[in-house]
């Protein structure tokens, strides 16, 4: 169910970079899934309250990682699955190879045929200079 989590949390980050701010409503819609656990609840909030309030470092952590690109010129997707992912990395509950392999399903269900091995260089190169193994 983690992955049903990490999609939802997905769509409402993706909303957030549209309006650069929380909507509790969209949250609490989210949340009253039926389909839900409370650990699954508390997993989304977490996610998304971690990343909707960290933003700009997280942002700035990725724009380090970036080569030939800016933060502002990624696809949007691909972007939110960053965002999700560093989160969940520097969070370090989740063993890293979990977070990249979840992060690269994402960004190849929603974003472009390119997306997905975009994902996987950016996470290895955080993984990787954080000592984290994958």
């Amino acid at each position: 169910m983690r992955r049903a989590s990490r999609e939802y949390v997905f769509k409402l980050v993706f909303e957030y970079t549209f309006y650069g701010k929380e909507n509790p409503d969209t949250l609490e819609l989210f949340l009253t899934d039926a389909d839900l656990d409370d650990e699954d609840k508390a997993f989304i909030r977490d996610c998304y309250d971690g990343v909707s309030e960290n933003a700009d470092a997280l942002k700035a952590e990725l724009a380090g990682k970036l080569e030939r690109y800016t933060v502002d010129r990624l696809y949007r997707p691909d972007l939110c699955v960053l965002l999700i992912a560093l989160y969940e990395l520097k969070k370090g509950e989740t063993p890293a190879k979990v977070v990249v392999n979840e992060a690269v399903s994402l960004a190849k269900k929603y974003g472009t045929e390119k997306s997905g091995a975009f994902v996987n260089g950016v996470l290895a190169k955080f993984v990787r200079e954080n000592g984290q193994s994958a």
